[in-house]
């Protein structure tokens, strides 16, 4: 979003006399939150994040493990690094629009070059030796709407010799993090790993049909997952829950809204993982969106928090479950160990939501209780959330 929005936030805009020492503590007040929402707003459109990538390897029983893996091809050919957090930035950003632009023939035409090495730098061990893996097939998608990153699927497979025991797999940190879901034949997904600056994954046990996580390692994992979900992934949750906070003065109502919300995206978070509630991505996600800038508008409309409020954002809340959902469904979730790594997530959210809550206190500080708090925070903030969500709005209906 432009700066523009917030250099409205200044004192000589109202003429009212102010009392002494005011503009220096309110000028770190809107820095403060000026520097919380403008971190919000520069964060890049997707397809300028290198998201992680998604790696499915299935075991058969005749021997062959077969792997697709789910990444920005463009990203990989262009040697876009994962230290830098917009793809603008990086001194091959050129290579890359340009690649993002091409037809999936004359985009496949550029791998020549890229495939052997990139061959070369995944492959996984089996029993602590390199194991080789054949190339079957590239699918790329279309050229689509530019702002989003297309999602392009490599398919291999390898030779499991006789006797082989155990599994690991690890993704170079060059190409950025990593979800490994791992399998046997077309059944479930039996265990998922979140793979962090090429680090490996532990050993997988093969010849078995299912050796458990111990429970602490799978509370571990989705309990990071929830919370880097929130921050610093999710921005349009961070919004959603920095409009709640803006509304009201005191803590204890913040945190009932944020109660309601937790307690309604867990709901439908957990039924649609298990298939009850279904509703298509093209739907839910303009309605997250638009959640955003109601909340905002209400902020500017009323300035006490009214008992609809947390009803709405009850409602709301089974909205952004079902956007949560999306995220567990494309890594997977251990079936052995569902209901830990189902409730661990969640509890990484709410984490990752009173972080946010903690992050806008200390940036506003004790000015919350001036009386100019409102008038110089709360409405142009909210003006700002509700602009932000509007755009979403508009541009994934679009």
């Amino acid at each position: 979003m432009p700066n523009s929005r917030l250099t409205s936030i200044h004192p000589s805009h109202y003429t009212r006399p102010m009392p002494s020492g005011f503009h220096r503590s309110h000028g770190r007040t809107r820095l403060g939150l000026a520097a919380l929402l403008l971190l919000i707003a520069c964060q890049p459109a997707s397809a300028h994040t290198i998201r992680p990538a998604i790696a499915t390897v299935s075991f058969h029983q005749d021997g062959r493990l077969t792997l697709e893996i789910e990444t920005n091809l463009e990203s990989l050919v262009a040697g876009i690094s994962p230290r830098h957090a917009d793809t603008r930035d990086a001194p091959n950003a050129r290579d890359y629009d340009r690649l993002r632009e091409l037809t999936p023939k004359a985009l496949r035409g550029q791998l020549d070059s890229f495939l052997p090495d990139f061959l070369e730098s995944v492959r996984p061990d089996v029993d602590g030796k390199p194991l080789e893996l054949t190339l079957d097939d590239v699918t790329i998608p279309p050229v689509g709407d530019l702002g989003f990153a297309r999602k392009s699927v490599i398919r291999m497979h390898g030779e499991l010799s006789p006797g082989a025991s155990t599994f690991r797999w690890s993704w170079p940190a060059d190409y950025g993090n990593c979800a490994l879901r791992l399998r046997y034949g077309e059944a479930p997904v039996v265990q998922s790993y979140w793979l962090k600056d090429g680090a490996a994954s532990p050993p997988f046990v093969l010849n078995a049909a299912f050796v458990p996580r111990p429970v602490t390692e799978v509370a571990l994992d989705y309990l990071g997952l929830g919370f880097t979900h929130i921050l610093p992934l999710g921005i349009d949750h961070i919004l959603f829950v920095i409009g709640l906070f803006l509304l009201s003065l005191r803590l204890k109502p913040i945190l009932w809204q944020v109660t309601s919300f937790t307690i309604a995206h867990t709901l439908t978070l957990a039924l649609t993982i298990y298939g009850y509630v279904s509703l298509p991505a093209t739907v839910v996600e303009p309605l997250i969106a638009l959640s955003i800038a109601y909340v905002g508008i209400e902020n500017i409309v009323t300035s006490r928090l009214h008992p609809w409020r947390v009803v709405i954002v009850f409602g709301f809340g089974l909205l952004h479950g079902m956007g949560f959902a999306g995220v567990l469904t494309e890594i997977g979730l251990p079936e052995s160990e569902f209901v830990t790594a189902l409730v661990s997530f969640n509890v990484g959210v709410e984490f990752g939501q009173l972080a946010v809550i903690v992050l806008a206190l200390l940036a506003v500080g004790t000015f919350r209780k001036q009386p100019w708090y409102r008038a110089r925070v709360v409405i142009p903030a909210s003006a700002f959330i509700t602009l932000t969500g509007l755009y979403w709005t508009i541009e994934r209906i679009a």
